[in-house]
């Protein structure tokens, strides 16, 4: 059975980025050691990470546990944060040792605060949301949430599609008036490393999603709306 692993969460801290932190999410396809052993695309990912302050990182394949390791030594980063319990939820059912390609994880929480991101891949596009079900969708309709990528995004590398399923949303004023303004963006990693479409889907079939937050000791109380950036991604042969 394959197993994978949780998003990987990676705090990449630097001086430089002390007012504003950049947050990420990428959702790498089925990262496992195939694709660990293509080293065009893990210099790729490498540099992708390194790009961001706060990274989620989805889609991790790893039975063996190698690829954590091993990205934490090719970012040789200084470890700043600890884990304190993590959970994995193995599908051992009777008749079926593999119930789920993708074993589901639960984080249960509360805070007094309602400042909250969600980001990733939501599949939030094309065919999975079709035109007439977003009313039917409360992150979208309830207008605490703010979605900072918008539908006509395309986070997709292949030139074929034009979906945005991978998306911001925020929640609270406090984190939404912090947002730098214009900093949500879509980031073609293969316009910016000058790659073919078959060397960028070596990579992944998505796009990475960002955003810059200003640090605590930059929050304004300005009240300023943060909208999603209009911008159409040009596809590359």
């Amino acid at each position: 059975m394959s197993w994978e692993l949780a998003p990987l969460l990676l705090l990449l801290l630097s001086i430089h980025s002390a007012l504003a932190l950049k947050i990420c999410s990428f959702n790498v396809r089925s990262f496992g050691e195939s694709k660990q052993e293509d080293q065009n695309a893990m210099d790729v990912i490498v540099k992708v990470i390194k790009r961001c302050d706060i990274i989620l990182v989805m889609e991790i394949k790893d039975s063996n546990n190698r690829i954590c390791p091993m990205l934490t030594e090719k970012l040789n980063g200084e470890k700043l944060v600890s884990v304190k319990r993590s959970y994995q939820y193995h599908d051992y059912q009777n008749g079926d040792t593999d119930v789920f390609s993708r074993e589901p994880f639960v984080v249960w929480f509360q805070s007094p605060y309602t400042n909250f991101i969600f980001m990733g891949d939501f599949n939030a596009g094309c065919s999975y949301v079709p035109k007439k079900a977003w009313k039917n969708i409360r992150l979208r309709t309830d207008p605490m949430f703010v979605w900072l990528i918008g539908d006509q995004e395309d986070t997709t590398v292949k030139k074929s599609t034009n979906c945005a399923y991978d998306r911001i949303v925020l929640r609270g004023q406090e984190i939404v008036s912090s947002v730098v303004p214009k900093s949500a963006s879509v980031f073609d990693f293969q316009k910016a490393y000058k790659l073919s479409e078959e060397e960028a889907l070596d990579v992944s079939d998505h796009f990475p999603v960002e955003f810059k937050l200003q640090s605590s000791r930059a929050f304004t109380n300005s009240k300023k709306s943060i909208t999603p950036r209009k911008k159409t991604k040009s596809k590359h042969s």
